[in-house]
């Protein structure tokens, strides 16, 4: 296709390279903001391209030599060629546009961004796999940057668990190995503090030879072996007979003890161990949970701020669509001795506002919501006695979206706000807002 050459003008949300070509937008991956670029249209749409760098013609002084050999290949990263400043800088602006352009609402503070351990970050996650006729082997990775359709050719992950990313390349001639080796679609997998498990879905029954040779990988690196013939309620532990998954989130105050969670292999979880720990004392401290508080804690998955959250204060309720992860909860509560939690199980994107837990009041409100966000949730909450709202968020969209109904709608200020970096290298923006009455 014919190459043009062109200088970058933005950042888009997903971290390629803006320009503009004939009056028409341009996506770039790999070019970065300010940089001069000869560029090669690779795919065309009606209303913008997208296109990758044929060349160089000048350098942002923020670039720097990404770490992994797999860079621009594999889809898994996207700003590894952006120094780690530049990136959290690039968050930033992108949550502050958002609450400008969106909620049409800015926070009295913003709060300085939150950042931890940028390599080997990753507890969970899922790995597509691929038999590949023409190369004769299985690939296991993230999808092509290029091309979502393919598995990346990789053999190691520079973001995954250190367990787990050195050895990608031996999981994918593992598979290979395999009688079902064109039936085993994905790998996920999820580490606890002490045991990183891999599930194996297959589309077949497993040989007792591949049963084996599963066994003999999971002996030999260390790792919990599952199984996922069908749905998620599947799963099943091949090796050892009864892994358990646990991690352990610290109270950051020596009056309180720890908590520990023990989850299963599918269960939702962040992903990003060492940043839940600094997100959890940042929202505590923007909670501020006192003894006489009650608190309403919704999307609360596990409980991982129901929990913490349950030491300090008079009652909590953490409320949850998914059975399984309310339950969870709940025997996590028991076995840490917290008796001030309980969960309720509700679809939060349908009305609950009959539900005998939305009509109670409620001191605090905590929302930790998936990417659609909480406004379905706030068309009946929070009530007039709630006088302090942390929203943790993973989408910049729908949470300046929700400030502005906070503000404009249920009489709140947007008090403070700011990014965490959970998801170092890419262009995920998750952060975190305080609403005050």
């Amino acid at each position: 296709m014919k190459e043009f050459e062109a200088t970058i003008t933005d950042l888009s949300h997903d971290g390629k390279g803006v320009t503009r070509i004939d009056g028409k937008a341009v996506f770039v991956s790999g070019a970065l903001l300010g940089e001069e670029v000869k560029l090669r249209i690779r795919k065309r749409h009606r209303h913008y391209d997208e296109a990758e760098v044929v060349e160089l013609l000048t350098r942002s002084p923020h670039r720097v030599e990404p770490r992994c050999r797999h860079f621009g290949q594999c889809g898994g990263c996207s700003l590894q060629h952006l120094d780690a400043v530049s990136q959290i800088e690039v968050k930033q602006r992108v949550l502050k546009d958002n609450f400008e352009r969106i909620g049409k609402v800015m926070p009295d503070t913003w709060l300085p961004p939150l950042t931890d351990e940028p390599w080997g970050y990753r507890r969970k996650g899922r790995l597509s796999v691929r038999s590949v006729a023409k190369k004769g082997r299985v690939l296991v990775g993230f999808r092509e940057e290029s091309n979502p359709r393919f598995v990346a050719d990789i053999t190691q992950c520079e973001v995954v668990h250190p367990s787990l990313g050195p050895k990608i390349g031996l999981l994918a001639e593992l598979v290979s190995g395999m009688d079902a080796a064109a039936d085993i679609p994905q790998i996920e997998f999820a580490a606890g503090d002490d045991v990183v498990a891999l599930v194996f879905r297959h589309m077949v029954p497993l040989s007792e030879r591949d049963q084996a040779a599963l066994i003999a990988f999971g002996k030999q690196h260390g790792f919990a072996i599952y199984l996922q013939p069908g749905g998620v309620t599947s799963v099943h532990p091949l090796w050892p007979e009864a892994p358990r998954l646990a991690f352990n989130i610290p109270s950051g105050d020596a009056a309180f003890a720890d908590v520990e969670l023990e989850f299963r292999p599918l269960d939702f979880v962040q992903v990003n161990a060492g940043m839940n720990r600094r997100m959890m004392a940042r929202a505590m401290e923007l909670l501020d949970p006192q003894p006489t508080d009650r608190v309403l804690d919704l999307f609360c998955g596990l409980g991982n701020f129901t929990l913490p959250i349950g030491r300090r204060v008079a009652e909590v309720v953490g409320v949850e669509g998914e059975h399984g992860l309310v339950e969870r909860a709940a025997e996590n509560a028991a076995r840490n001795g917290i008796t001030h939690a309980r969960f309720e199980v509700a679809n939060l994107f349908e009305d609950q506002r009959h539900a005998h837990w939305a009509k109670q009041s409620w001191d605090k409100l905590l929302l930790d919501p998936p990417r659609a966000g909480a406004d379905k949730v706030l068309e009946y909450l929070p009530h007039k006695e709630t006088q302090r709202i942390v929203y943790v968020s993973c989408h910049p969209g729908s949470l300046a979206r929700d400030a502005g109904i906070l503000v404009q709608k249920h009489g709140f200020r947007l008090s403070a706000a700011g990014v965490m970096d959970m998801f170092p290298h890419t262009a995920h923006v998750e952060s975190i807002a305080l609403f005050e009455r």
